[in-house]
């Protein structure tokens, strides 16, 4: 047999089946010339595919979505994702084209890149994605010496992202009390990261680095700037406030006549958006605050896994 046909085979069967989703969270939404040179990066590798794309002004943030796949060695131990590069790539665009000192927004960060997360699709387990987000993470903390903290399964003992998140000062807004400007923690940083240096460059901040199961973000729109009311909100629903199980929540200023309750759904399967909406709408109410229909900041890994064959078969 055609050793490069058989090599072609194995190929296609793993694209179609071991599959590692990530998503990169970025701090930027409204400068479309420092975006250019990331998009780009994400390019330059054919076999990995931007899925989505989802930028919100107000909160000055960016989502890119990222699927390929993994391959094993003759152990079934994973050696190497296309992704692994790529978001690398995409990594150094951000930092040469964004100073976190000239970023503010509305929504919380600690980093140029903020937040990476590996998820597996398909026939992908949680060794693949903690194994690819512990190389980038290795990569980002020595390349660009930036402070790494990994969470979830590629941590080793397992830590949240919002413990981590915590222990940082990442839910303290430093502007007015509502927003985020510029890098306002210490330069020395109070928790030591897994890689990279202690000591933070203020240009580029700190990066969260994890893999996790599926997890859904479900943003809810209050159509009212009463911060203090969507705070009570957010604090109620999430599992924290003695809301719903596994349900993560921030209340947030949203436009000039809006806040929204930004969910993290650790459990869309068992906790899902239709249930944290009516729990939103019901407290809402309480309030005499009107709701509106909330919404996904990404696809769902169903539709996921059908663009990236759909693009993956496509003729160049």
């Amino acid at each position: 047999m055609d050793p490069n046909s058989e090599c072609k085979d194995k190929k296609k069967s793993v694209t179609q089946s071991m599959l590692l989703c990530c998503k990169l969270y970025i701090s930027e939404s409204r400068n479309r010339e420092a975006l250019e040179p990331i998009e780009r990066a994400a390019r330059l590798d054919p076999e990995t595919v931007i899925i989505n794309k989802f930028q919100d002004r107000d909160y000055n943030r960016v989502n890119y979505t990222l699927v390929s796949y993994v391959i094993h060695d003759s152990t079934g131990c994973p050696i190497y994702s296309p992704l692994h590069q790529t978001v690398v790539a995409m990594v150094a665009a951000a930092y040469d084209a964004i100073n976190l000192e000239q970023h503010s927004g509305a929504h919380p960060r600690l980093g140029v890149v903020d937040d990476i997360l590996i998820h597996p699709l398909a026939r992908a387990s949680l060794d693949e994605a903690s194994w690819l987000a512990k190389k980038v993470a290795a990569d980002i903390g020595n390349r660009f010496q930036v402070p790494v903290y990994l969470y979830a399964a590629a941590h080793p003992m397992g830590k949240a992202l919002d413990t981590i998140r915590r222990e940082l000062g990442y839910y303290r807004p430093n502007f007015r009390g509502i927003q985020w400007a510029g890098w306002a923690q210490p330069e020395q940083v109070p928790v030591k990261p897994d890689e990279g240096p202690e000591v933070v460059s203020r240009a580029r901040g700190v990066v969260m680095i994890g893999a996790h199961k599926w997890v859904a973000m479900y943003n809810i729109p209050i159509m009212s700037t009463d911060l203090s009311a969507a705070r009570r909100i957010a604090q109620r629903v999430s599992a924290r406030g003695g809301g719903l199980p596994t349900v993560q929540t921030l209340g947030l200023f949203h436009g000039e006549d809006s806040t929204e309750i930004a969910c993290i759904l650790l459990e869309p399967n068992q906790i899902g958006a239709d249930r944290v909406q009516n729990h939103v709408e019901t407290l809402a109410s309480q309030e005499s605050l009107d709701v509106e229909k909330g919404y996904f900041t990404d696809l769902s890994p169903e539709m996921i896994i059908e663009r990236y064959m759909k693009l993956i078969s496509s003729p160049s």
